[in-house]
Parts: structure tokens; C-alpha cells; sequence
């Protein structure tokens, strides 16, 4: 769980992860004392690590003193942290920090798969804690900002809502128009065996109303203003900027947070709006110039083929889409700490998680649409 053990390129990677305190000084101790050190080459790595106070420096110190021992110079993934110069300022003068814990002896083999899977087991439950009391304390922030309306930072809001959603047109309208494009063409070329070009209108209609227009919209955010909204406050992290803020007494979640997610929350409907008309546009040339239908037979059409609720049924989504793009996009954005590294690391992770949440909850609105007949 705090120090795994790999070989990369010929280099014996251990890289440190989880919380190196003082409560976890037992798990510690046996962590450092059954690492495997085999290799010319040992590189430690503290990309993961979520805290470390003097304590943890101590074991650390340990586990350099162990590879000292063995003749192995390490290599370190990052700047060696100031507090373990400390703790081996502290040691060599005879006070350690923690006390000394016995050593287990290292798992068996046979074992190793099953701890394998349970540090694994360890290490995502704590991810859920993590992001659950995230969403709590946006919710309690966004309580308290309805109850006092100035909370919200309206100058705020409205720059991440132009930079989130104006300036995100021109590639939404684009990448809708073109799609559609394609959706037309390949059902126009199904279609015509059997004679029923004129269904292409309902085939480009229903799918950008209902899915493409939002669906699309969601993903390219993501990839857009998720990635930003990481990159934007792990840089913050990196330079102490968030620091600073908690120190004069601002709340981050406040400052930070809630103006992006009310500004994505207000962009992508916009967005999507713009997606469905460009959509429908696109299918509309595309019937012109492959099929010949003209504008006016293509308007009817559409008309004939939607329902009252067809166009609410993509738009519902694109709140709740906004929504977890944003909290995901500053979620992993605060968790970014002490390396430029892991600020890359967490910017993809928050792309690829924003990506799969949008498709899992356009999966549960298709099985509650298809309860409801929506």
C-alpha cells in the first residue's frame, strides 16, 4: 500500500504512495523494511505520495539508509523533500522521530497477487472517500452561496462561461456539422436499397437531438475545459497560489470550484443548442446534395419524425454533463502536489474520467428514458 516495487527500463522503481504519517508508522515500518532493493539501479519516486510529515521523512531516511548499506546510490523521480534532510539531521544527532517498530517479515510469494489486489482495493477506496467529501463540501458551499447570492462571484462565473462556452463555438458548431454529415451519408446509403431515403431525416434528426448534439458537446468539453480546469489549478497548487488563498481566509471551494462548475452548468446547454442546430444543418446539405431533398420537404420531415419531448430529451443531459465534467476537472486539479509531473498525470486522468462518467450517465438516461418512454 505505501511502497511498491517495480522494474522499469533496468532501473528498480519504489514508489512511495498513500499517507506517510505518523498514525500509519507500524505499516511503515514493515512497508520499508520488507522493500525489495535488488539491482544495480534503485530509483525512488514520491509522485504519489498524498502527505508526508516527519514520520514518514524518518522511514524514508530508513529505507536510504538500507540502500546505502547495500551500495546503491538512489535516484530520485523529483526534488528530494526538505523534510527528510531534516529527519536525517535529527537522526544523526540521536533523536529519531518515531519510535522504533518492529519489522514484519516480508509476504510470502504465494501471497502476493491477493495483497496486490487488496493494496489495490485500499488505494480506490481511499480515491471514493476523497471524492465524496469533495462533493460534500461543494454542496455545502453551494447551500451557503443560495442563502447569500454574492457568494456565487457572478465576475467569475461569467469569464469561465466565455471562455468555457463562447470560445468553445466554433469546434462544437464544426465537429456536430461535419458528424451528422456522416450519419447522413452512411444511412443514406443503407436506406436507398430498400428505397427509404426520405428516413434519413428521421435517422439525422432523432440521433442529434436525443444523442449526438449533447453527447458530442459533453466530450469535447472535456477535453477542452476538463483538461483546463486541471491544469489551471494544479499549476495554482504548484506555486502555492491555493496556499496563499486558504491563508488569507478564503475558501477554495468557493473561489475556485463553484465558479466553474455554475459556468459549465450554464455553457453546455448553450453549447448544445448550437450543436443540435448545426447538426440538423448538416444533415439537411447532406440530404440535399446526395438525395435531393430540398429544405422545405427536409423541415416537414423533421417535423413529422420528433415528439414533444425529443429535443428535451438531449437537453436534460447537458446540465448533469456540465456538472460532472467541472467537479472531475477540479477535483483532480486540488489533488495535484509538488511535481510538474504528476500535474500531466492528473490533467489525463481527469480527461479520461470526465470521458467515461459522460458515457455512464448517458447510459443511466437511456434506461431511465426507456422506463419512462421519455
Amino acid at each position: 500500500m505505501y511502497l511498491e516495487s517495480s522494474i522499469v527500463d533496468g532501473v528498480r522503481e519504489l514508489r512511495a504512495s498513500g499517507r506517510w504519517r505518523a498514525a500509519a508508522a507500524p505499516a511503515l515500518a514493515r512497508a520499508v523494511a520488507g522493500a525489495e532493493l535488488g539491482g544495480a539501479r534503485v530509483a525512488l519516486d514520491l509522485g504519489a505520495l498524498e502527505a508526508l510529515d516527519l514520520t514518514g521523512a524518518y522511514f524514508l531516511h530508513q529505507l536510504e539508509l538500507r540502500l546505502e548499506a547495500a551500495g546503491i546510490v538512489p535516484e530520485w523521480r523529483g526534488p528530494r523533500p526538505e523534510t527528510l534532510a531534516f529527519a536525517g539531521t535529527l537522526v544523526a544527532a540521536g533523536s529519531p522521530p518515531a519510535p522504533a517498530v518492529p519489522a514484519a517479515a516480508p509476504p510470502r510469494p504465494a501471497a502476493e497477487p491477493l495483497g496486490a489486489l487488496g493494496r489495490w482495493t485500499v488505494r480506490r477506496g481511499g480515491s471514493l472517500a476523497s471524492a465524496l467529501e469533495f462533493l460534500g463540501r461543494v454542496y455545502y458551499v453551494m447551500g451557503g452561496a443560495l442563502l447569500r447570492p454574492r457568494r456565487f462571484r457572478a465576475q467569475s462565473v461569467v469569464r469561465h462561461v466565455y471562455e468555457t462556452g463562447i470560445q468553445a463555438i466554433p469546434i462544437v458548431a464544426l465537429i456536430a456539422f461535419l458528424i451528422s454529415i456522416i450519419v447522413a451519408y452512411i444511412g443514406a446509403q443503407e436506406l436507398r436499397q430498400f428505397g427509404g431515403e426520405v428516413y434519413v431525416v428521421d435517422l439525422v434528426t432523432l440521433s442529434v437531438l436525443r444523442e449526438l448534439g449533447v453527447l458530442l458537446t459533453a466530450i469535447i468539453v472535456a477535453g477542452r475545459s476538463g483538461s483546463a480546469f486541471a491544469a489551471e489549478i494544479g499549476a495554482m497548487r504548484l506555486n502555492e497560489e491555493v496556499d496563499a488563498l486558504r491563508a488569507i481566509g478564503l475558501n477554495v471551494v468557493e473561489v475556485l470550484v463553484l465558479p466553474r462548475v455554475l459556468a459549465l452548468v450554464i455553457a453546455l446547454p448553450l453549447l448544445t443548442v448550437i450543436a443540435d442546430a448545426m447538426g440538423l444543418a448538416g444533415g439537411a446539405v447532406l440530404s440535399w446534395l446526395v438525395l435531393h431533398i430540398p429544405f422545405t420537404r427536409f423541415m416537414v420531415r423533421m417535423q413529422e419524425a420528433i415528439a414533444p419531448t425529443t429535443f428535451w430529451a438531449g437537453l436534460l443531459k447537458a446540465p448533469v454533463f456540465g456538472f460532472v465534467i467541472a467537479l472531475i476537472g477540479t477535483f483532480r486539479g486540488i489533488q495535484v502536489r509538488e511535481s510538474s509531473r504528476e500535474l500531466g498525470r492528473l490533467t489525463t486522468v481527469a480527461v479520461v474520467e470526465s470521458i467515461f462518467m459522460v458515457l455512464f450517465v448517458d447510459a443511466v438516461f437511456a434506461v431511465v428514458y426507456w422506463e419512462l418512454d421519455f
